[in-house]
């Protein structure tokens, strides 16, 4: 008992560590940062980064935007790339009070009141989870914490991926939530209707999703994160309790030198390189491509027998898009591997409020939103002009 206890608080310790240097990283760039934590109703320890105001700004109340990430990903990705480019940078620099979300169990969220996720028994409650989860549980408990600390009635929405994903499974689940919470939503590539997913190799391997799972979980792997990283981590954390890695110029080194944080030199202005694999469940993964195989968008498959008795039908039920009426705007692009054009244009025709907008530039991809320089030409900007209409 006394050793299980030693372990939850040594995997508390790494997330506090990474979480730490994540909102100093912010800070060196001229952000005020801070860090917020809120435990769901099912025990798990989510991590909140909040930018409230822009380099030039003053303290003071403003309209909230929540950015949500995509699959694998983490909040580190809004901050990504430099100042100039990042669209949690731009919008704090527009004038709003920024949070961006982590989800259960990627490298922010990594913890639980009560269960270890490096446990060999305790990790298969841990990440037993899919995305649903991240959109019926993480995504109210962060939005409901954000709007209470403001004192905010409502919120703007920015969700990339994945993070579009669990604002459509929310807002077709519960409507009236999403009507009194969020004012607007843009959803960045947001996957939803996969009757025409692009990527024929992820089609293939979406055939095996279930069995991959049945056979990850027997054997213990629930969990997916980068295997360099985990190495990079235990290497480091023996050597100095340091996991991150930055690169940069020279006047970057000075910076990873004072938070103890091993430099490599590149040619980005931007920290860390490593973390940006955020982790997620195995079952994540087998639910898309459950969708994906099937070419709908509906819930978790457990199976005919299971599902009859928690669904009360043979198959899973699919998300009611009709439901969702709050003001949405679909960003996508013809480049994209994982949504396709036709499955936005349908998604679009059976929401209310929804109208979509493609990207101006073919060969814009899916990572694009985030990594791309001119996602702020073709991306940020627009938001921000969109969110100043309010």
């Amino acid at each position: 008992m006394l050793l299980g206890v030693m372990s939850v608080s040594a995997q508390t310790d790494v997330v506090e560590s990474r979480n730490n240097r994540f909102i100093e990283r912010i800070k060196w760039q001229g952000y005020p940062a801070e860090l917020h934590q809120v435990t769901t109703k099912d025990g798990y320890v989510l991590s909140l980064h909040r930018i409230p105001h822009g380099r030039d700004g003053s303290p003071g109340p403003r309209p909230v935007v929540f950015v949500m990430h995509g699959l694998m990903s983490a909040s580190s990705h809004f901050v990504y790339m430099d100042p100039e480019y990042a669209i949690a940078y731009n919008l704090a620099d527009a004038g709003y009070d920024v949070w961006m979300g982590n989800q259960r169990g990627n490298r922010y969220s990594r913890q639980h009141i009560s269960l270890n996720p490096d446990d060999s028994k305790e990790k298969l409650e841990f990440f037993d989870y899919s995305w649903e989860d991240v959109g019926t549980i993480d995504l109210p408990a962060m939005i409901d914490y954000a709007l209470a600390f403001t004192g905010q009635e409502k919120l703007h929405y920015i969700g990339h991926s994945q993070g579009g994903t669990v604002f459509l499974v929310l807002s077709s689940m519960n409507p009236e939530y999403s009507n009194k919470k969020i004012a607007s939503a843009h959803l960045l590539a947001g996957v939803g209707y996969m009757e025409n997913f692009p990527s024929a190799r992820l089609r293939r391997l979406s055939d095996f999703g279930s069995i991959i799972h049945t056979w990850g979980t027997r054997l213990g792997i629930v969990e997916i994160s980068s295997d360099a990283l985990r190495r990079s981590e235990k290497q480091t954390i023996e050597q100095n309790g340091v996991v991150d890695y930055c690169a940069g110029d020279e006047e970057y080194k000075a910076f990873c030198e004072t938070i103890g944080v091993p430099y490599l030199m590149g040619d980005r202005l931007t920290l860390p390189v490593m973390p940006e694999m955020g982790g997620c469940s195995l079952k994540q993964l087998a639910h898309f491509g459950q969708n994906i195989k099937d070419g709908l968008f509906r819930r978790w498959d457990y199976g005919p027998l299971t599902n009859l008795r928690v669904y009360r039908s043979l198959t899973p039920p699919s998300f009611d898009l009709s439901k969702i009426t709050v003001n949405v705007t679909m960003h996508y692009s013809l480049s994209d591997s994982v949504l396709h054009e036709i499955d936005v244009l349908a998604m679009a025709a059976v929401m209310s409020n929804t109208k979509v907008r493609k990207i101006e530039k073919d060969t814009f991809k899916h990572e694009d939103y985030i990594f791309a320089k001119d996602s702020k030409e073709l991306v940020n900007d627009y938001i921000i002009e969109a969110l100043n209409q309010f």
